[in-house]
């Protein structure tokens, strides 16, 4: 496959295609060896390119897997805050995008790519592709929720939700709770304190869902009574989030990784 230098860099994450051709055209790029000086010549994507010796790796598409932390923006680039896209260390391509939306507060799963493809298959509705989530669940849920959930539920959109799967996992003590958001880096203390006057229960819950509407899992619980106070995506299709990951950590997807969103 034939492509112009300058568009190669730029794709590969070394600045704008100005900033580029500034670097072509100051000696600073090889190609095969040889140092060239026009950006717009074109080069083979198997060709070696070296940036005052350091090599250039391309990609025509690029995977990653990220432990979303909270805090962070699910958004490309932002001019004021930090985006998932930035937690990004090495050169990357320009155009890659977060697949979905993990609220700021929101922590889990979250893959960033430039398959526009991809995105489209694990984000149609039609396709039902089933996202989990692990929740900490303020108030007393009530009998039968499980039901309600398989059942759909109404939360103030033209149509209830699609059939949801809910596994109540157990109740949560305070410090379970504190421990769980301090591995995180949640301070949560303050919030806990204004939880106490109120004395809610705290569960854990598992939820299965196919959709992806705005605050879907959040708005859902307030359909029962009840409040989301900590939320975590660990799963979307046949992904999940490795158990030696951490929250910020992001890797590159293997083709194991690949194959099982194909």
């Amino acid at each position: 496959m034939q492509i112009r230098l300058d568009k190669y860099m730029a794709d590969a994450g070394y600045g704008t295609r100005s900033a580029v051709r500034d670097l072509v055209r100051k000696g600073h790029v090889t190609v095969n060896g040889v140092q060239v000086r026009t950006p717009d010549q074109k080069i083979d994507t198997a060709s070696q390119v070296l940036v005052d010796g350091t090599q250039v790796f391309y990609e025509e598409i690029s995977y990653y897997l990220l432990y979303k932390p909270a805090g962070i923006l699910s958004a490309s680039r932002d001019g004021r805050e930090k985006t998932v896209v930035d937690l990004i260390p090495e050169p990357k391509r320009r155009d890659l995008f977060p697949v979905g939306r993990l609220d700021r507060d929101t922590v889990g799963l979250l893959l960033i790519t430039n398959d526009g493809k991809l995105s489209n298959r694990l984000l149609a509705p039609g396709k039902h592709v089933e996202k989990t989530y692990r929740a900490v669940v303020a108030g007393d849920l009530p009998e039968g929720v499980e039901d309600r959930f398989l059942a759909g539920l109404d939360i103030g959109d033209e149509k209830d939700t699609a059939p949801a799967r809910l596994r109540i996992l157990g109740e949560m003590s305070e410090e379970q709770y504190l421990d769980c958001m301090r591995q995180h880096g949640i301070e949560e203390e303050n919030r806990m304190a204004s939880l106490k006057e109120a004395s809610p229960r705290l569960s854990e819950v598992e939820l299965v869902i196919t959709e992806g509407r705005f605050h879907q899992v959040k708005r859902m619980f307030e359909a029962v009574g009840c409040s989301v106070i900590f939320l975590k995506r660990i799963s979307m299709g046949k992904l999940s989030i490795p158990e030696d990951m951490k929250p910020g950590e992001i890797r590159k997807l293997t083709e194991e990784d690949i194959g099982k969103m194909s």
